[in-house]
């Protein structure tokens, strides 16, 4: 019997607008890129963004543009509604970002929209809400400066499959960076700026009326922004002019930055991108890259805009010959420069006496060959190193040697900071399979920097400068060391090197986990906000969220959770405890910033959390601050437990 034909039905139209927008607006940054394309459109001259969870939670756009009309906020965000098409034949002669009317609409149908908005005309600013393309209410009045806020809040709120696929909030926060450092560096005569809600610090922050070059100095560094060579390029029979910031060959990175612009959009050409490569292989070291800056014009007619979703790609007429004719004019640049090329040295040290350097041209004569260290350094790279200061968080003494158990393993109970009694176990090793762990340990031996290694191993200590860096000497160079950074690499390595054999910190006391949690959250640091929901909300789904985890934390980590407890730290250096006032921010970020979707990079964002955590820096609290709170919990007796496992008296 052969089956029913299937019926051809009409979608919904609910369902026809989520699919196009799931085209349109694929992660926070593609969303970002049509509102800053908005508001160039509008002519904003200072564009600020805001952004929450990497725009996943909050996505604010406010500029000083021209801003919409009261009249037209009632259809703004419905699909193919826009003020720069009227016909089809325009697209032949579209000289603007936007023009299918889909931003708004598509950022509508996958998120919640407000939109507040006031012309130079109107004496007040009037604010929507919308929700799947619809005014949600009637528009209200209320304050605002002319131009138009867009905020973006609970991105795919809706499309749950889609956010799980997203990448975690950071790396979504760092694609969103790039789109508007690649923004800022085109349209310089604008003044962007884009921080994290609730902090001080921007992520990038351009000035209006800037140069190309001053903005490229100010995000990728002044290493760049002193090696670039400008190429002007016309070619009127092909119809087309480039004008483009290109490094020299001085220049190199392992990783390739290649910012093209066409008619002002931000597109994205492999043919031209391969072309440049290829010119650059004969000035650079092989896996080596350029750094290039680039904007096409070409005559609208020969430019199909039209060809993608999010207009990432654009086609046009002659792309083999220009893309040629391109590359000849970069490549006849660089030629021009390789006969000047720069090179920057250092003023040498003082030479030594005349009476040492006749000692040495006597010892040459008699086959000796080797320079003795005594006359090329003043000081021996077998005096102290960073290393003996490490343990100086700990203890010098031993307080307790239990018995050994049957696992041979053993456990060692010691006074920490302020007499806090610690248990430190070590475990029998156990060889790690795992190939998302041997991949990673992969990755930082292909990545080592034998000068680097070779600097560490033989370096002398010569002084503290900061709570944060110190002097070091290797061979006759003196460097100022970050032991900031340093001790967070270090402690990376460890816990790759060691993971799953790691001993055990044993807290004397089991802590709350919501009480950490609670701790954490108070503190500005966490970006905690109202809109986040209730604190003790938050705090029960962190203490229930570690405890899915807990066996799989102790099995890999010693990380013991029992109960809501904190029972165990990993110990992952003799004679160190991590500055346990950074506990409370630490279990919080274990909840919130660990990539808990996929094996390889749960891990690495684990290792990298706990580094930063384990890693030597200044105190959480300044030193007032945290006498006053170890005096007030004195006297609220212990109600609530301090950032250590036990309160310490205030001298």
């Amino acid at each position: 019997m052969s089956e029913e034909t299937p019926v051809i039905k009409r979608l919904d139209e609910v369902v026809v607008n989520r699919i196009a927008a799931g085209e349109v607006i694929q992660r926070p940054a593609n969303a970002l890129k049509e509102m800053i394309e908005n508001s160039l459109d509008a002519g904003a001259t200072n564009i600020q963004v805001t952004v929450k969870q990497g725009g996943l939670k909050m996505l604010q756009i406010q500029d000083n543009g021209c801003g919409i009309r009261k009249e037209d906020m009632q259809i703004v965000c419905e699909r193919f509604t826009t003020s720069k098409l009227r016909q089809f034949e325009d697209l032949n002669s579209i000289n603007t970002y936007g023009f299918r009317g889909e931003a708004l609409a598509s950022i509508s149908h996958v998120a919640h929209v407000t939109i507040t908005t006031r012309t130079a005309s109107s004496k007040c600013a009037f604010r929507g809400l919308y929700s799947d393309g619809e005014l949600k209410e009637p528009v209200k009045p209320c304050a605002g400066n002319v131009g138009t806020q867009i905020c973006a809040e609970d991105l795919f709120y809706n499309i749950t499959t889609r956010r799980k696929a997203l990448r975690s909030p950071a790396e979504e926060h760092a694609k969103v960076v790039d789109v508007v450092s690649k923004y800022s560096i085109h349209n310089n005569k604008v003044g962007f700026t884009l921080k994290k809600q609730g902090e001080s610090m921007a992520d990038v922050r351009t000035p209006p009326d800037s140069t190309h070059v001053d903005n490229i100095r100010a995000i990728y560094g002044v290493a760049v922004s002193r090696e670039l060579i400008e190429v002007d390029h016309e070619d009127k029979n092909l119809g087309f002019s480039v004008t483009a910031l290109v490094s020299n060959a001085n220049y190199s990175v392992k990783k390739s930055t290649f910012l093209l612009f066409i008619n002002h959009r931000l597109v994205d050409s492999s043919s031209l991108r391969k072309a440049l490569e290829t010119v650059y292989q004969a000035y650079l070291p092989k896996g080596s890259h350029p750094f290039i800056y680039m904007s096409l014009e070409i005559a609208p007619q020969n430019i199909d805009v039209n060809v993608h979703p999010t207009k990432h790609e654009v086609h046009f007429l002659h792309e083999d010959a220009i893309t040629s004719s391109i590359q000849t004019a970069v490549e006849a640049k660089l030629l021009g420069s390789n006969s000047s090329r720069k090179f920057f040295t250092q003023a040498m040290l003082p030479g030594p006496a005349k009476e040492d350097f006749k000692e040495k041209q006597s010892t040459k004569e008699v086959g000796e060959d080797t320079t003795r260290p005594q006359d090329m350094i003043r000081t021996d790279s077998r005096d102290q190193k960073l290393d003996a200061f490490l343990g100086q968080a700990t203890s010098k003494h031993t307080s307790k040697t239990a018995q050994k158990s049957s696992n041979q393993s053993e456990d060692v109970e010691v006074s920490g900071p302020g007499d806090d009694s610690i248990k430190r176990n070590k475990v029998k090793r156990r060889e790690i399979k795992l190939n998302s762990v041997l991949e990673l340990r992969q990755e930082v031996k292909d990545d080592v920097s034998d000068a680097m290694r070779n600097l560490l191993q033989n370096h002398t200590f010569v002084g503290c400068v900061s709570e944060s860096h110190a002097l070091i000497q290797h061979s006759t160079r003196l460097y100022l060391a970050n032991t900031t950074t340093l001790s967070k690499e270090l402690f990376y390595q460890l816990l790759l090197q060691e993971f799953g054999n790691f001993g055990v910190l044993r807290l004397s006391e089991p802590i709350p986990i919501k009480e950490l949690v609670m701790l954490a959250l108070d503190c500005s640091a966490s970006g905690w906000s109202p809109a986040d929901g209730p604190k003790d909300e938050m705090a029960d789904y962190v203490v229930t969220f570690l405890g899915s985890k807990a066996e799989m934390l102790q099995d890999y980590f010693s990380l013991e959770i029992e109960d809501g407890n904190l029972i165990t730290l990993p110990m992952l250096m003799e004679n160190y405890i991590p500055p346990l006032d950074e506990l409370p921010m630490y279990i919080l970020k274990l909840a919130t910033e660990v990539n808990w979707e996929s094996e390889k990079e749960c891990f690495q964002t684990f290792l990298l959390e706990t580094a930063d955590f384990y890693s030597m820096r200044k105190s959480f609290l300044s030193p007032l601050d945290e006498k006053s709170m170890q005096c007030t919990m004195e006297q609220q007796s212990c109600r609530r437990p301090c950032p250590r496992p036990r309160c310490v008296k205030a001298s």
